[in-house]
């Protein structure tokens, strides 16, 4: 069957990052009725990791939290072929409304900046993933994951994607889809992904593209971006690769072009290895109201 298993570890693991010894751990068990998992992930705050797992579970989850700071809502259940995971960490306990206020006005005060969730998926499984962080910092290294579709919203947290041992996506990804508000997101070695789409939105903080590590593309990627007041970096791949842009912008934004990309039209750009007959060229449309976009070239 099933199960979400709640193990209270007394002796504790150390952090790897030199936090406090985690104190529980949330496992959730291989089911043989199970092929495809869709993980559901809110951090309202504190410092959060996802990594592939050397273990046979489908989900384990290692923490320093205290119960009685936090509360924890989880729930699982199996539709057809997939398992559905939600997981809800660091929601407020009971406090007074002065406190309440204080944390979301002023925030540095309230903010744990020791307390970590440490995430590790199965490689063998194909995942849906839906990340949502509040405050404080996440790392995401999809290596060698099955990853079929990505989502991530970032309210003020700092959040690092990336592909640590250079192994790329198992499975073909549908959509890469992030989201900015007030945060940062970075979001290197996106070649190794195998999305068809990405799709980024930033509000009023930043993002940072990265496809500087692209010899080859492996699906026709398609970028999609909307920047309101942020910041949107992208740095691109090696100049044998076919890249095509085209900006709907303002007066009020700012746009900073690479030296490889050479105006063919109005709000259109491509490089050197772009032509009409190209059929996998790398695609940017964005749309720029009151921000910035910077396209950087690999050298």
């Amino acid at each position: 069957m099933f199960r979400i298993i709640l193990l209270i570890i007394l002796s504790g693991l150390a952090g790897a990052v030199g936090f406090a010894q985690a104190k529980k751990q949330f496992t959730v068990e291989k089911n043989g009725q199970c092929k495809k998992v869709e993980f559901s992930l809110k951090a309202k705050t504190g410092n959060c990791f996802i990594r592939p797992s050397q273990g046979d579970e489908l989900l384990n989850v290692y923490s320093n939290q205290d119960l009685e700071d936090y509360a924890h809502s989880f729930s699982n259940e199996i539709i057809g072929e997939t398992c559905r995971v939600k997981i809800s960490l660091d929601r407020e306990s009971q406090r007074g409304v002065g406190r309440k206020i204080s944390h979301h006005v002023f925030g540095s005060e309230e903010i744990p900046a020791g307390k970590f969730w440490k995430v590790y998926l199965a490689e063998d499984t194909p995942y849906i993933l839906d990340l949502d962080y509040g405050l404080g910092n996440a790392n995401v290294d999809l290596a060698g994951l099955a990853i079929s579709k990505l989502k991530i919203n970032t309210g003020s947290a700092d959040v690092n994607v990336s592909y640590s041992s250079d192994t790329q996506n198992k499975v073909d990804m549908d959509t890469f889809y992030i989201k900015v508000d007030m945060g940062s997101l970075i979001a290197r070695q996106l070649n190794l992904t195998r999305s068809k789409f990405v799709l980024a939105d930033v509000g009023f903080g930043n993002m940072l593209l990265d496809f500087s590590d692209s010899q080859t593309i492996g699906m026709a990627h398609q970028i999609k971006g909307s920047v309101g007041a942020g910041n949107l970096i992208i740095h691109l791949p090696g100049k044998e690769i076919p890249v095509i842009v085209r900006i709907a912008d303002s007066w009020l934004c700012s746009v900073r072009l690479s030296q490889s990309l050479k105006k063919i039209s109005d709000n259109t750009f491509t490089n050197e290895a772009y032509n009409k007959s190209t059929k996998d060229a790398l695609t940017f449309d964005l749309d720029v109201s009151m921000g910035k976009i910077i396209f950087k070239d690999r050298d």
